[in-house]
């Protein structure tokens, strides 16, 4: 996503001089890209997450588009206080890019884990909450927030991430993307799980399981339409998310269903409250939150099991 993210920010910039970038002294192999062909646009603001919020929010009271640029929680919890009073305060045309959300970063432990951040991100006023599924939903996410400028947090995965739109979705701020149909339930997926939730789906249809899939890329503000059409016709709602269970997708998904009064059976995907410091690959940090196989069968009995029961009465 990381590359896809860089690309697509050099193509708007060769375009849009209002465009900046200032990363964390990080990002090498990446962010040169930028600095290369923009170098009087780039800023190295070193090891100083809090100067370079306060930096990017200066820039964008001046009239710039400023992207900041660390890794997982850098440019998020070491600065939040920043990013609050300076940037959400004065609605500054300002997007705090996080690589390595959730997992990414897993081997290096919990310091890498970015698994609050949405729930953090999400309560602030007038900010915007993305994390897009694969790298197209990236590219595409770029140039929606360069369109429209305002206080943005993208989250995004690592590089190597499997593209999962094999044709050009239509992409909006606020707005879920179907990814694959389905009748028996819904799984609501955000960032890079959503890979793993479309393998799910085709699985479970193998065994007569027909899941849809939203990648619900927005996960502020949340497209609570969207939420509610998939609960009225599928019956059941599970959400897939690399975060804490407290505060994330789910949370936000769970207010939409008691705020639409649709009560169907609902199940979240993600990592508990409980503290976990251990350290691995991605996939064996994703596989410790459970299995979206075995979560989607349990909900489609619970399910079918609710309403053999009020036929019954």
């Amino acid at each position: 996503m990381r590359t896809a993210f860089i690309k697509a920010l050099c193509e708007i910039a060769e375009r849009e001089e209002r465009v900046w970038l200032i990363n964390g002294d990080l990002g090498y192999g990446v962010v040169e890209a930028f600095s290369e062909r923009f170098p009087g646009r780039c800023v190295n603001a070193g090891v100083a997450e809090q100067n370079m919020t306060g930096i990017a929010a200066g820039l964008a009271l001046s009239g710039k588009i400023v992207f900041t640029y660390s890794i997982a929680n850098f440019p998020t919890l070491r600065c939040l206080e920043q990013i609050r009073n300076d940037i959400c305060y004065h609605g500054g045309a300002v997007t705090i890019v996080a690589v390595g959300g959730g997992f990414a970063y897993g081997s290096l432990g919990y310091s890498h884990h970015g698994v609050e951040d949405l729930a953090i991100m999400s309560v602030l006023p007038n900010m915007r909450v993305i994390a897009p599924g694969d790298p197209v939903e990236t590219a595409l996410a770029v140039e929606r927030i360069v369109a429209d400028p305002g206080p943005t947090y993208l989250r995004l995965s690592k590089a190597g991430d499997p593209i999962v739109h094999r044709s050009t979705p239509n992409f909006q701020i606020g707005r879920a993307i179907e990814v694959r149909a389905g009748r028996d339930l819904t799984a609501i997926s955000t960032g890079a799980m959503l890979c793993a939730a479309t393998e799910a789906a085709d699985r479970l249809r193998a065994d007569g399981i027909s899941m849809r899939v939203l990648s619900m890329h927005t996960v502020k503000p949340l497209d609570t339409n969207a939420v509610r059409k998939a609960a009225l016709e599928t019956g059941a709602i599970l959400t897939v998310e690399e975060h804490r269970l407290d505060g994330g997708l789910g949370s936000r998904v769970a207010d939409a269903l008691i705020a639409a009064q649709v009560p169907v059976p609902m199940r979240k995907i993600g990592l508990s409250d409980k503290a976990d410091y251990a350290g691995g690959s991605a996939a064996w940090m994703r596989a410790r939150m459970g299995s979206i196989d075995e979560t989607a069968r349990a909900l489609v009995a619970d399910k079918r099991g609710r309403h053999e029961a009020s036929g019954a009465t």
